[in-house]
């Protein structure tokens, strides 16, 4: 059987290195906001989207550096949601429904979107089904998103840019991501 690590290595390109046996089970700790967004100490509304600012970010299973290590993203502008925080911490969803608390330094409050599917995603000239194509968006590659709007989001990438159906992506929708299983 493949770890967590290998695992997040080969269907993302995403590394999260697990720290410890109870890592798992301490993913999932503590209550996870279902309502809709509220006001939080920063004063942004939860949920939310940002970004990872580094290429080295800590996750914890509490808003502490005193708590457990869970594991360690290695995704420089990964998407993830914030769904609660304290003044210090964010406790953030990532993509793969992963759960835990990150320093607030750690993340930017620049937009990104990522395609989990495992097929690339074509990024389209216009916010329209039939558009002319414009470039590719690979396979678990992440993208800078620059706005959505009426079920479009449009993305940057490597030069090109485009709009793909904002289902088709992780990091638009607004509801809750992440939730206690």
């Amino acid at each position: 059987m493949r770890s967590k690590t290998e695992q997040g290595s080969s269907r993302m390109g995403l590394t999260r290195v697990m720290v410890g046996i109870a890592a798992g089970a301490a993913l999932l700790a503590g209550p996870v906001a279902a309502q809709g967004p509220r006001v939080t100490p920063s004063g942004l509304e939860v949920p939310r989207y940002v970004s990872l600012k580094y290429a080295e970010v800590n996750a914890r299973n509490g808003p502490d550096e005193a708590h457990q290590l869970l594991w360690v993203y290695h995704a420089k502008g990964l998407p993830v949601q914030v769904v609660a925080e304290t003044r210090e911490w964010r406790r953030i969803c990532d993509p793969e429904g992963g759960l835990a608390w990150v320093h607030k330094r750690t993340t930017d409050g620049r937009r990104s979107a990522m395609r989990v599917q495992p097929t690339n995603l074509a990024l389209l000239s216009a916010p329209k089904d039939g558009a002319k194509v414009n470039a590719y968006l690979k396979a678990r590659a992440v993208a800078s998103l620059d706005k959505c709007e009426n079920g479009w989001c449009r993305l940057r990438a490597d030069g090109s840019s485009g709009w793909a159906r904002e289902g088709e992506i992780w990091g638009a929708d607004p509801a809750v991501q992440c939730r206690k299983r």
